[in-house]
């Protein structure tokens, strides 16, 4: 039974692009054992809610499973932190607590727009040599048509997949792009009755990215689409991943797992969620780079495949905590 003895929360400056921020969450029990948990880019009013209400809600306290405790204030890193010392204590992998069975996943990278046809085809030329199978091409009107048919000439092929990040109002221009074989188009438009439209004209699967488990049901219901991007960060514990994997797979629903940047933490919950049943989209854990994780062995793809860590209980990935201080920004212990 995990008894929290003492909890560390920890804001680190990550080095690397825009210098984006983690919270990171550490719980040891009464035992010496501890459990990790991260948020990415974190809401401002995190470290309150965490600084305020974790200790009350977790110090001292009995209990047999993460689900018994609700909502844990903090969100997403002391959820996290929560199932790993579970996990831990158990001997098991996160993957297997959660009801993963998948020992390693496809990945895909994502290509952004670029300057010209000629510079994209060698983008996406060294990550097919690098040994990836799937792509995931950013398009957005006036950038959509040309660049995805020079990557399918060059490479036939080629799994590939288009993120148009909810720029699009034209249900015609993204009709289009269904000749050229997609495993899926993400995120066309910011309303759900044109993404049930567009799921009516095209072959490919429309990927929908929810919020929220109500919202998923109601996409479901509308026939919103036929895949669903499943980010573990986004609806705020594991348990309400497990609850919409369960939602998507009733329906028939194909799913893509994503996210979690940072230093490595919320990405190995992404690859734990990615290895549930169902989960047969291309998963993407591609970046950032790896000098800027804090575990080891670091998280991403290697060949185009990453692999699930079942040789470690828990997140399966074992901290650098000296790391962890020197980035830190700020921390408090309680």
């Amino acid at each position: 039974m995990p008894r929290v003895r003492e909890l560390e929360v920890f804001r680190l400056v990550l080095p690397y692009g825009r210098r984006p921020e983690s919270i990171l969450v550490r719980l040891t029990d009464y035992g010496g054992m501890a459990g990790w948990g991260e948020v990415v880019d974190p809401d401002p009013k995190t470290w309150a809610f965490l600084e305020e209400g974790l200790g009350r809600a977790l110090i001292g306290i009995d209990w047999e499973h993460p689900d018994e405790l609700g909502a844990v204030p903090g969100g997403p890193a002391a959820d996290m932190a929560c199932w790993d010392l579970w996990a831990r204590m158990r001997g098991v992998p996160l993957s297997h607590a959660l009801g993963g069975s998948r020992t390693s996943l496809m990945a895909t990278v994502r290509i952004g727009a670029d300057r010209n046809l000629e510079s994209l085809v060698a983008r996406v030329n060294r990550h097919v040599c690098a040994g990836y199978a799937h792509i995931t091409l950013d398009v957005h009107p006036g950038w959509d048509i040309e660049p995805l048919r020079a990557v399918r000439q060059a490479y036939p092929a080629l799994g590939i997949g288009v993120d148009a990040r909810g720029a699009y109002t034209d249900i015609g221009a993204l009709e289009a792009l269904d000749a050229y074989t997609l495993s899926s188009i993400e995120r066309p438009f910011a309303n759900l009755t044109d993404h049930a439209d567009l799921q009516e004209r095209v072959a490919a699967p429309v990927l929908l990215e929810v919020s929220s488990l109500a919202e998923l049901d109601e996409a479901i219901l509308v026939n919103a689409g036929r895949a669903l991007l499943l980010r573990p960060a986004a609806l705020g514990s594991l348990r309400e991943v497990r609850r919409a994997h369960d939602h998507a797979v009733a329906a028939g629903w194909e799913i893509a797992c994503a996210g979690g940047q940072g230093t490595g933490l919320a990405r190995a919950a992404t690859v734990a969620a990615a290895s549930l049943p169902g989960c047969d989209l291309p998963c993407d854990v591609a970046e950032p780079p790896r000098s800027a994780q804090i575990v080891t062995p670091p998280v991403g793809a290697t060949g185009g495949v990453v692999a699930v860590p079942l040789t470690q209980p828990g997140l399966g990935h074992t901290v650098d905590v000296d790391r962890v201080r020197r980035l830190a920004k700020e921390s408090y212990a309680t």
